[in-house]
Order: structure tokens, then sequence, then C-alpha cells
């Protein structure tokens, strides 16, 4: 009988950053021979990325901030079988959990979450406590059991990584914009960060196999969140 741990991480990732960094944890938990179903959520009516416009950024944003549900497609039967642990994972959307995301929460947290060991991950620009404080608050609504948190925010300072991720949702090119270049050099996760997030999972699926407690892994590393 195969014993090693199973793994629902459900995701959904509009510029790729979040993407990335699951497939950097997935490697690390397949590295320690943790079984895992990655479930990506999928919207009834699929988002543009870029935006195209700052107009259509700003409405997004406001539309998030207030948080706005996107439908989704249902998910797949293998969401159904039994985990033992399952990842949420999504970027921060005006300081809120993304639409998708809380589009799954409304619909499938009762049946999928209810007492199951729960890890977030955020990928974000920075502002990510409202978004971690307003996620842990569902899920206990579902009767979920957040255990931990994984946060990864972009590496670049402030005001400029603000500025940089609008400007890039909006269709522009911050990295070649005479103000901002200097400051903003690429918008998204590092390959140091990717690394990191493949350390992660391998430091997960090892406490997994060894039957120990996820709450004390300490994933506030200054690469993570610089």
């Amino acid at each position: 009988m195969d014993h090693s741990p199973h793994i629902l991480i459900i995701s959904y990732s509009l510029s790729g950053q979040t993407k990335n960094l699951l497939s950097a944890l997935i490697a690390g938990l397949d590295s320690t021979g943790c079984h895992v179903h990655h479930e990506r959520l999928q919207p009834v009516k699929p988002l543009r990325f870029p935006f195209g416009s700052v107009a259509k950024t700003v409405e997004m944003m406001l539309r998030t901030f207030m948080r706005q549900r996107l439908a989704i497609q249902p998910l797949t039967a293998q969401c159904d079988q039994e985990y033992d642990l399952v990842i949420i994972a999504g970027p921060t959307w005006s300081y809120q959990p993304s639409g998708p995301i809380l589009a799954f929460l409304d619909r499938d947290g009762s049946r999928l979450l209810h007492h199951k060991a729960v890890i977030p991950l955020i990928s974000c620009r920075g502002y990510w406590r409202m978004h971690l404080w307003g996620l842990k608050r569902l899920l206990k609504r579902y009767q979920a059991q957040p255990i931990n948190a994984i946060i990864f925010s972009h590496p670049a300072k402030e005001p400029w990584r603000t500025l940089g991720v609008f400007f890039k949702l909006s269709g522009r090119y911050p990295e070649k914009m005479p103000l901002l270049k200097r400051h903003y050099h690429r918008y998204g996760h590092a390959r140091k960060q990717l690394a990191k997030a493949e350390e992660f999972g391998r430091r997960i699926g090892a406490q997994l196999k060894a039957k120990q407690s996820l709450a004390h892994l300490d994933f506030h590393d200054p690469i993570a969140l610089p």
C-alpha cells in the first residue's frame, strides 16, 4: 500500500507568477515522493492579461477591492479524493484574494476543505496581510485548518514596485520607462525566489513523510519576502 503524502493544490494565476512559483514548489514536493494533484481554476469568462489600458486596470482594481467573484468552471473529480494537505495559491488583487479563488471557496469550500489542513500560498507586490487575514477567515468559516502560510513578494522596492505592477497590468513596459527603469528592472519573481519555492516544497514534503506538523515550518524568509 502506498503511504506517500497526497497533496491537492488549488490555484489561479493570471500573469503566470503564481504558476512559476508552483512549478518550483511542486518540483520540491515531487523530489520527496509526494503525490500532487494541481487543479488550476478556469474562469467561465477568461481574463485577458494585461488588461490593456489604465482605465480597465483601475476598474479591475475597484472590482477586486470589493471582493467581486469570478465564476469558475467545475473542478475535476480528482479534487474529491482524500488529501493530507491542501495548498490554495494565487495572487493578491487589490489587497484581496483573486475573484476565482473567492468563487472556489464559495462553491466548493465546505465540500473540499472541511477539517482539512490548508496552507495558503500568496504571490504579491507586498500588500499581503489583508489578503491572508481575509482568506483565513473564509477558511475557518468552512471549518478548514489554516496551519501556515507561504508568501512571496516581488523583489523591487516601493514605490517602484507598485508603479511597475500597475503599468504592467495596464499593458505598458515599466522596465523601459525613463522614470522607472532604474528602479524597476523586471516584472515578477526573481529566479532565487523560484529556487526558494522549490526548497519550501522539499521541506513540506519531508515533514509530511515524517508525519511531523507543518505549523512550525518558518516560511518568512528574506528571499521570499525581500
